[in-house]
């Protein structure tokens, strides 16, 4: 359960703090722990969901065999490596195979496998994945465009990369 999570998160945060030397009681720190720990497991709750819930029945029978193109897809992830966060755009592609889905699901089946711990490069190939599984297409293109925030403040600093 996400309290037994948000728990155990926030005893290894202050252990943290205090490897820093951060003095955990200073006002600004007291509920740091907390909620640093909420906003991971919030972040991260991608991997307690399924496509088949994700897409809620939206896939339905249609004739349409022009592409499909959703774009602008905002998206906000945390490098698995460091743990910090990447965000950008998302623009998902396909072409109908007499199935096609709800717009809004091409949004939430980002967000489902943004809000992981995460590559750029997994995360765009798990949409397409997603999305080749929802209504079998006969194509299918996505495209994540992002800034990596461990790119820009360790490391190379790569300021605007994307």
């Amino acid at each position: 359960n996400d309290e037994a999570r948000v728990e155990k998160i926030a005893g290894a945060v202050s252990t943290i703090l205090e490897a820093l030397g951060e003095d955990r009681t200073r006002p600004g720190l007291q509920q740091t722990p907390k909620r640093l720990a909420q906003l991971l497991v919030d972040c991260t709750s991608g991997y307690a969901r399924r496509l088949d819930e994700v897409l809620n029945g939206a896939v339905f029978e249609e004739t349409y065999s022009e592409m499909v193109v959703v774009r602008d897809i905002a998206l906000y992830s945390l490098c698995e490596h460091h743990v910090v966060p990447f965000h950008g755009k998302c623009h998902i592609a396909y072409v109908p195979n007499g199935r096609v889905l709800g717009l809004s699901k091409l949004a939430r089946i980002a967000e489902m496998y943004a809000r992981r711990l995460q590559v750029q490069e997994r995360l765009t190939q798990q949409i397409a994945q997603a999305v080749q599984d929802a209504c079998e297409p006969l194509g299918v293109g996505v495209v994540v465009e992002c800034s990596h925030m461990c790119m820009c403040m360790r490391g190379v600093r790569a300021a605007g990369s994307s």
